[in-house]
């Protein structure tokens, strides 16, 4: 009943937040202008050209062009290395090509398909619904939560029903129609309105504005309606989504397999079981969730260790706060999902249809064994 008002809640805000205009559009192509990719040929030659660092390169036709380049990427880009440039035909005197970036698609793309043959080869069927569930994910919120942002919908609300809708799909894709699996999925609503409430409290306690941010300003130009707070916002939801899914997957795997281990466990044996794996869990999580956010802010990280401020100054400034707040929001989340996916699943992990019919289950059952020391094998 739960999860079927949970479905109907989460249809009624796709419906009422999905924008019903055209999100704004950022052009990065100067008109006649156009990217190309080519092959750097020469890093060195033209290194110290009267119209700035350049290098040479080849077109796929084998014309040789001269490309201007920024002097950082002069250490980066070898001879061989396949680069993107802007063409600007009307440069007039100065060198019509620019360079972009490098070319990163063919690697990306074996990296990708290296990760989708492993996960089929191992996980089979499951794989395919997880590979499926991906690809899900990243076009629900490209379809729907960018352009709700971007065209002024509530933070909030959005991020609720993108990570709602999304878990809705991606837990039955990957884990199949079953008590489990709806039992992980109430686990994890439970957990990300709990989050939702924390992050909406956190960003305007703490004064979050992201306006520190490196696109801040991009975005406030170009996408007047979104609301930077927010942005944040709905970022921190939807960041500690893929751990609290973790979590409750689970609890709910290890509360069936005590289950199954012992039929006749009453269900606070079954909770108290399912908690001693969840503390480990939630032991291990928090400082994976905190390495998870390190690693990413890594550069910025670095750069405010150079500086003079005391440590208190440091974490409670600019984009090192809005990583501190999301890492604390993100694992406050996990910690309560853990507690309530257990209950939820010792309530619902129902014994053996012969235990139900009040049979034992086998002669072990019926011959009054010694309890275990974790005190889930039931006694006479």
């Amino acid at each position: 009943m739960l999860l079927g008002v949970a479905l109907l809640a989460t249809v009624a805000g796709l419906v009422a937040l999905w924008p019903r205009e055209d999100a704004p559009t950022l052009q990065t192509t100067p008109d006649g202008s156009s990217y190309v990719e080519v092959t750097a040929t020469d890093v060195d030659l033209l290194a110290d050209a009267e119209t700035g660092p350049a290098l040479l390169a080849e077109t796929d036709d084998g014309t040789s062009i001269t490309v201007q380049v920024a002097p950082e990427y002069l250490d980066v880009i070898e001879a061989g290395d396949r680069i993107r440039v802007l063409t600007l035909p009307q440069a007039g005197g100065a060198a019509p090509y620019v360079f972009v970036d490098l070319v990163r698609g063919p690697p990306m793309a074996l990296l990708a398909a290296v990760m989708g043959v492993l996960v089929l080869a191992v996980a089979r069927l499951r794989g395919l619904g997880a590979l499926a569930g991906l690809v899900v994910s990243v076009g629900g919120v490209l379809w729907f939560t960018v352009p709700a942002l971007l065209t002024g919908g509530p933070p909030l609300p959005v991020a609720l029903v993108t990570a709602s809708a999304l878990m809705f799909v991606l837990l039955y894709l990957a884990h199949g129609v079953s008590i489990r699996t709806s039992t992980a999925l109430l686990g994890t609503l439970g957990g990300l309105l709990a989050t939702g409430a924390l992050a909406a409290w956190a960003t305007g306690a703490t004064h979050l504005t992201f306006l520190s941010g490196e696109y801040a300003l991009d975005l406030r130009a170009n996408a007047p309606l979104a609301d930077l707070q927010g942005i944040l916002l709905c970022g921190i939801v939807l960041a500690g989504l893929g751990v609290l899914n973790d979590v409750t997957i689970t609890q709910v795997s290890a509360v069936w397999e005590i289950r199954a281990l012992s039929p006749a466990a009453s269900r606070r044996d079954l909770f108290r079981g399912g908690m001693r794996i969840g503390r480990d869990h939630i032991a291990s999580t928090v400082y994976t969730v905190a390495f998870a956010y390190l690693g990413a802010a890594l550069p910025l990280i670095l750069l405010v260790a150079m500086s003079d401020r005391t440590l208190l100054d440091t974490l409670t400034s600019g984009e090192i706060a809005e990583e501190v707040v999301r890492t604390l929001v993100g694992s406050i989340g996990l910690v309560l999902a853990i507690p309530l996916t257990t209950a939820i699943a010792a309530a619902l992990a129902a014994p053996p249809a012969a235990l139900a019919a009040g049979e034992p289950a086998s002669d072990q059952d019926a011959a009054a064994p010694t309890p275990d020391p974790d005190g889930l094998t039931p006694t006479a």
